[in-house]
C-alpha cells in the first residue's frame, strides 16, 4: 500500500518511519511512504506557501497552488483517497482504519498548518479526517496516527493476526485486562481464572471483563454495542 504525505516538515516523520513495527513494515515493503513538500512547488523567489486571509483575521492560510501542484505531481493508483487532516473532519476510529487497510491502494494525506488551508484545496480532497475535537499545531501528528493505525492492520505487519481480533474496538468493546509475570506484584495478584488452564472459563471471563470495562469507561461505546448485539 502506498502513502503519500504532503508536508512542510518531512523531517517530522524521519524517526517514526524507522522505528518499531512501522519501520519493520516499511523495510519489508508491506507499505511505502513518500514525503512531498509543497514548498518545492512554489514559483516565487521567497518560496511562499502561506498568505493572509481575504476579509482579514488572525493568522495565515496555506496557499492552494503549492498543494495542488504537489498532489498533482504524484502517481495515481486505482483505489485511492486524498485526505485532509483537519479538526473539522470525521474523527478517526477503528472501522475507518480497517476500511483503508482493506479497500485502498493509496492514501494521499495533506497536512495543514497555520490557520488551515485555502478552502479551494477541498476540490482536491475526497475525505476530511480529524484526530479528535481539539486543535494541534500541525497536521503531521494526526497524519502519523493515521499511518500507524492503517499500516499495523496490513497483512504481515503484526506477527500474530489473532492478536488483532481481540483488541479494543475490534468487536465494539474495549480490550480485557491482561497480565504477565510475576504472579504477585506489590500485593496485586493475577486473577485465578487466568491460571486455571480452563480456556472456556478464560474466554468467558475475558468477554465479561470487556463488557464491564466498556460499560464503565465508555458508556457511548457500550450503548452502540448493546444495540448491535440485540438487533
Amino acid at each position: 500500500m502506498r502513502f503519500d504525505i504532503i508536508t512542510l516538515f518531512p523531517d517530522f516523520f524521519a524517526s517514526p518511519l524507522q522505528s518499531g513495527l512501522l519501520g519493520k513494515a516499511l523495510a519489508k515493503q508491506i507499505a511505502e511512504v513518500h514525503l512531498t513538500n509543497p514548498r518545492d512547488f512554489t514559483t516565487d523567489k521567497h518560496r511562499r506557501v502561506d498568505d493572509e486571509p481575504y476579509g482579514g483575521g488572525v493568522g495565515m492560510l496555506m496557499k492552494p497552488e503549492p498543494i495542488f501542484a504537489a498532489v498533482e505531481s504524484l502517481p495515481v493508483l486505482p483505489r485511492h483517497e486524498v485526505i485532509l487532516m483537519t479538526p473539522q473532519g470525521e474523527t478517526m476510529h477503528q472501522p475507518m482504519f480497517q476500511e483503508f487497510a482493506g479497500g485502498y491502494d493509496q492514501l494521499v494525506i495533506i497536512c495543514g498548518h497555520y490557520e488551515g488551508v485555502d478552502e479551494r484545496v477541498l476540490h482536491l480532497v475526497t475525505r476530511e479526517v480529524s484526530l479528535g475535537d481539539f486543535v494541534l499545531t500541525c497536521g503531521e501528528i494526526p497524519a502519523l496516527a493515521l499511518l500507524n493505525g492503517v499500516i499495523r492492520l496490513l497483512p504481515g505487519t503484526i506477527g500474530k493476526v489473532e492478536s488483532l481480533k481481540a483488541e479494543s474496538f475490534e468487536a465494539g468493546l474495549l480490550d480485557y485486562p491482561q497480565y504477565t509475570r510475576p504472579l504477585q506484584f506489590r500485593g496485586w495478584q493475577v486473577p485465578e481464572v487466568l491460571r486455571s488452564g480452563n480456556h472456556a472459563e478464560i474466554d468467558r471471563w475475558r468477554k465479561e471483563q470487556q463488557i464491564q470495562r466498556t460499560r464503565d469507561r465508555r458508556p457511548d461505546l457500550y450503548e452502540t454495542w448493546l444495540n448491535q448485539a440485540t438487533n
